[in-house]
């Protein structure tokens, strides 16, 4: 199976990779971009036994810094 977990900053929680993004999108022309906030992307492939309470205790413990941070597990249908 195979699974997504979308990690991002907190609200709140400052963003220096967003920011440089938002300046290299002004300094190339673009505007209308209010705000940029970068994440990551972690792709598993895992067995379908795994349960739903091992995935969420994996990022907890390892994938997502839950001090500043958020994840969303999404399982890609194939």
């Amino acid at each position: 199976m195979k699974v997504r977990v979308h990690v991002s900053l907190k609200n709140g929680v400052l963003d220096p990779q967003g920011r440089a993004i938002h300046h290299a999108l002004e300094g190339l022309g673009f505007d209308g971009v209010n705000d940029v906030r970068a994440g990551r992307l972690i792709e598993l492939d895992v067995a379908d036994t795994i349960a739903d309470e091992a995935l969420d205790e994996m990022c907890r413990k390892l994938l997502a810094n839950m001090v500043i941070e958020n994840y969303r597990i999404e399982k890609v249908a194939a």
